[in-house]
Formats: structure tokens, sequence, C-alpha cells
């Protein structure tokens, strides 16, 4: 364990002081809420005698017995398990372990309800991702249903992929009063090399390739139960909530169907019910996770090169604890971050390449040991988070854990802070007369970061495909894909776009993407200007583009500008996009509503408002109406 806490790095400490100053009254009231939550108890106790048998209706007797008593802890579990989904897939076993881990604690655990879980790999470039991003609000949604029978003294939620963690701990927040555990199911063995699954899509975007070549390559990448391996938006979320101590030192990244696997689940079991009121240690997640943790979870981002969904996904979930933060406090971070992981698609090695290599706890000792992050929260695993630079290992059978490597086993995929990668994270705001949005640059090289060139519009990305394949873009290009955000059609991945672009790089031919859609969080070596805010359909200037215009990209400089004179450009009108073909098919004309709600990219693209926030505006409309 760090025997020392170093000075916190000045602008982490800046960061982190200006979130808690401008949260200052949500956050307050977003705590008084949860601690009168807190006070109200756990029902079950209040429950008539009709409303407690159904409650363990279905539970064996010694289950039964132990929720008559009160005097024991039940646990809520929250899963996404299907089996359709490789990430999810491992999941199917866990209710039962968890279930004889709490009778052994002399406690009860009760699947408190299932929620959804799509796959962008199964859905990218297809209709079926208009709903990725909506269905994060959605299983917030749906947590909140399983977890309304108040029945439970704390929660564990297992999850894993994209829009499944952040819409758990969306809804981990507003039951803050519990204690949560985060439970993971680790990635899958490592299959096809990264770099020869690149090489087959792109010369299967050339014609080069037949369908056979590239399925049997795709199939020998993803060929298990377990996560994706490469480092995308699903391992990210993974790395972040041990950034923020919501999982168990090192457990991220073990993988499914090992014994030690099982013995994490456990030992996670067992500590969720020692953080209980009734355990003697109550940890609840309002007093755990604050603006330290947020920190925590960007800086652990940044230095990893992570996935850009989540200067949506941070922003909503940081707004669920009652907390404000910007794509600012990114650019800030990012600033100040070392690059300290190569995986895919950063680099070539994959997600178990990373912990071979000294894994989670070797990146705690680093951003520790620089005062990049708090060691100061609380975490699950009753400790603050200086603990985490240990990781676990069996001894007989019996889970312990002991100090990690301190040094790195394979420093061209993990290295420290005084010989990183890069010295910043690699991401930042890009900001001009086309709005707001984010570009991640770990993956592309420092040649491509600016480009200027004319442009060519595309309202449905389908259509790049086939500008590709008549030699419409065999030139400098910044490809502009508009009306692709929330309230225009749900903001889809447009990680399809990738290889075309990529060959186009190849040709020598400067590119670029911009788009107010998303990329996956395995956005590569083509420099994309994303989530620009305004959207297109929110009277966004992306609307104003025609083709042809001159648009200048400067990732290093942070800027987005359309070259064209001011008071021409100030007199063009705004494009209204045909997006019926959007609103219809495969359940998307039941996310209308959602749209309609959506909130902008950098408040988060959520359908929640901003909780405490909206109220404490509403409450100040109210007393200047009365003023008035």
């Amino acid at each position: 364990m760090a025997s020392t806490t170093p000075a916190l790095n000045p602008t982490v400490a800046d960061v982190t002081r200006r979130i808690r100053q401008r949260s200052a009254e949500r956050r307050a009231l977003y705590e008084s809420r949860m601690a009168d939550q807190h006070r109200r108890g756990v029902h079950r106790g209040e429950l008539s005698c009709g409303n407690l048998a159904h409650g363990f209706a279905a539970c064996g007797e010694t289950d039964k017995n132990s929720l008559k008593l009160m005097n024991s802890a039940n646990l809520g579990i929250i899963s996404a398990y299907n089996d359709m989904l490789s990430a999810h897939q491992p999941l199917e076993t866990f209710p039962e372990t968890i279930k004889a881990a709490a009778r052994a604690m002399g406690s009860t655990a009760q699947f408190a309800g299932g929620v959804p879980a799509m796959c962008d790999g199964v859905t990218q470039g297809q209709p079926g991702m208009e709903l990725s991003l909506f269905s994060r609000d959605v299983i917030a949604m749906a947590t909140a249903v399983g977890l309304s029978h108040n029945m439970f003294d704390a929660a564990l939620y297992l999850g894993v992929c994209d829009k499944i963690v952040p819409g758990l701990f969306i809804a981990a927040a507003r039951f803050g009063h519990l204690p949560a555990m985060f439970v993971p199911a680790g990635p899958m063995p490592s299959g096809l090399p990264n770099k020869e699954k690149a090489r087959i899509r792109q010369l299967f975007a050339e014609g080069k390739a037949s369908r056979e070549d590239l399925l049997e390559a795709e199939s020998a990448s993803y060929h298990s139960p377990g996560t994706c391996t490469f480092y995308g938006t699903a391992n990210s979320n993974q790395l972040m909530m041990e950034m923020m101590g919501l999982h168990l030192p090192g457990t991220s990244f073990v993988n499914p169907g090992t014994e030690m696997r099982e013995a994490l689940t456990r030992y996670a079991t067992e500590q969720a019910v020692r953080n209980t009121e009734p355990g003697g240690d109550y940890r609840p997640f309002y007093k755990q996770i604050d603006e330290r943790a947020i920190v925590n979870a960007i800086v652990g981002l940044l230095a990893s090169g992570g996935s850009t969904n989540h200067t949506l996904h941070l922003v909503a979930m940081a707004a669920a604890a009652g907390l404000t933060i910007t794509w600012e406090d990114f650019t800030d971070l990012s600033a100040v971050t070392p690059s300290l992981m190569q995986v895919y698609p950063n680099g070539q090695a994959d997600i178990n390449h990373f912990q071979a290599a000294g894994g989670m706890s070797y990146l705690f000792r680093e951003l520790l040991g620089a005062g990049l992050i708090h060691g100061d929260i609380p975490t699950v695993f009753g400790t603050n988070l200086t603990a985490y630079t240990q990781e676990p290992f069996l001894e007989e059978g019996k889970l312990t854990w002991r100090e990690g490597p301190e040094k790195s086993l394979d420093e061209d995929v993990l290295r420290g802070v005084k010989e990183p990668f890069a010295p910043t994270g690699g991401l930042t705001v890009v900001d001009g007369n086309l709005g707001r949005g984010v570009i991640k640059v770990s993956a592309v090289k420092p040649e491509h970061r600016v480009v200027e060139a004319p442009i060519r519009i595309f309202e449905d990305q389908n259509d790049l495909k086939g500008a590709f394949e008549a030699g419409d873009l065999d030139r400098d290009v910044i490809a502009v894909v508009r009306f692709q955000g929330p309230k225009a059609n749900g903001m889809p991945e447009l990680h399809k776009l990738t290889p075309y672009l990529g060959v186009l790089q190849d040709r020598g031919y400067k590119v670029a993407l911009v788009t107010d859609g998303r990329m996956s969080g395995a956005s590569g070596k083509v420099p994309a200007a994303i989530h620009i805010s305004p959207e297109a359909l929110d009277g966004g200037p992306l609307a104003k583009l025609k083709n042809g215009d001159i648009v200048r990209l400067d990732a290093d400089s942070g800027s987005l500008e359309v070259k064209i004179d001011a008071h021409e450009w100030a007199e063009r009108e705004l494009r209204v996009g045909d997006l019926d073909h959007y609103h219809v098919g495969l359940g998307r004309e039941l996310f209308g509503g959602f749209r309609h709600l959506a909130m902008r990219g950098e408040e988060g693209a959520g359908v929640f408002g901003g909780f405490e926030a909206d109220d404490l505006a509403r409450q100040e409309g109210q007393i200047h109406d009365e003023d008035a």
C-alpha cells in the first residue's frame, strides 16, 4: 500500500475545487435528499404483513426466516444478463453465487430486476444503433423499477458494456442512500491480433477482401464469453468504476469462468454485506461518490486513452449525483495527465496485455504517486483508494490482496508517469463558428491533427460508403455527417465510417470527420470532431454548411472553423433535415419522447434534465416571480 500521499497536482486540485464550487447548491440538495431517504430507512421493516409476504413469497424457508427477523442485510441484485451478448453472458451464474455468499454471511440476496443490454458492436451502422444512447436512460429507469420495492439494504450492479454501466451508475446515484457494489464479468481471452483485424477491415473497405474473409477475422476477434478486448467504452467503464472505488481492487480485467473471477464475485457479496447498516460499516453511495471520485474517473479515462463516449456519460453520471462537470474540466485535466497506456485502438495490444503488464494496480501506483488522483476517497473495499495499488491472489483457495508490481512488465503497453507515451491525455475541446465538440487524438499521429479542406456533406452515414466507392472522396476532404445528434436520431455511433476514411488517409489525403453524432470508443487514427453542439436539428451551425465550403479542424489549437466571410455566414439559412426515415422501424417510434427531451451533448445528451439543478432553477424563478 502506498505509504505516503504526495501533494495533489495543482490543476487537479483546481478542477476539483471549481466543480465543488459550481455544484455547491445542487450537491447540498442532493445530499439532503439522500440523507432524508436514509432516515426513512428500508421500508421492509414497515411493510404490512401482506406486502412483506409478497416480497419473499418465492424465497426458500431459510431466506424467508432471515427476512422476517429484519436484523440482517438483504442485497438487491440488478443484472444486465443476456446470453446473446458475450460481455453479459457470464453474468448468468452470478446471482446464485451471490445468494450463496450472502447466506454464508447470515444475510440474503434477491434478484431485484434485469435491465436491457444492447451491443453497439451488433448494431454498429444499423438502425438499432439509434436506440443505443437512449438505452442508458432506459437502464437507469429499469434499475429504479427493480429497486422501487425498497426491500434492500444495498445493491449489487452487474453490467459491463457501453451504456449499461453509466445507466446503472445514474440509478445508483438516485438510490444514493444504498451502498452500491459494481460487479464486472471480465474480458474474453485474446483472439486475433488487433493489427490483423484492422488490416482485413480496411482491405474489405477497398474491395480487396471478401465478406467471408471479413467474417472469419471478426469471428476470430470476438470469439468467446467476455467483454471485447479492445479498449473501447466497455473496458473504459470498468477502469472508471475502479478509479472511483466502486469495484474491488484489481477486479476489472479478470477473465470470466476462472476461479479468481468466482472468488471476486463471492468477496464482492461479502463486502457488500459489511457495507450495509446491519453489516456495521454503512457506506452509502452518496457519501462515497463526490467531485473527487468524478475527477479520478476523468483522469483515469485520460491516462488510459479511453472512450470519447464518456464526455457524454460522465456529465450525465455526475449530474445524477448532484455535480456539474463541463468539457473544459476534461480539457484542463487532459493537459496535465500523461498517456500511460497503449491498448487498441491507441496501440496494438489488448486489455489482457494491459492486465499482464501490471494492470490497474500499477496504474493506480503511478497516478497516486504523481498526485494526479485523490487517494482519500472512501471505497467499497472498506479502505481509501491508496489500497488499490494492491491486486488479488488466491492462496490455497482463499482470496487475498498483495502489492502489485512497482515497474511495468511491458513498456510497449503500460508506462509510468516519468516516461509516458505522450505528455497529455489526448482529449480536447474544439470550438469555433461551427460549434463546440470534442476530439480524441491519442491515436492520431501529429501530422494528421490539422486538416483544412473542402467539405463533403452527408445526412445519412450510409451515403458516405457510396461516395467512397464512386471515387468522389479521392482528395483532401472533411466529411461532415450532420443531423446525427440526440434530438435528430438518438446520436448513433459512426464507427462504420472509420475504415473508409482510414483508406483515404493511407492514400495520402488530408482527411477528417466533423459530426454532431458520436464515434465509437474505438475512435482511431482519423481526426474526428464529434458531439458538435448545438446539433444541426437544434439550430446548430452545421446546418448552414454547403458542399465545398472550406473547413479547418485544428486539434492542436482546439479550433473548428468554416473559412467564410462573417457577414455571408450570418446571412445563411439553416437547412431543415429530412429525418422521417430515422423515426420508424425497429422500435424507433417508441423513442420519440426521448428525442424531444434530449439535452445537448455537453449536458450529457440525457432525457432526465438536471435533477437538483432544475429544481433550484425553478425555486429561483419562483422567488423572482414573488419579488416582481
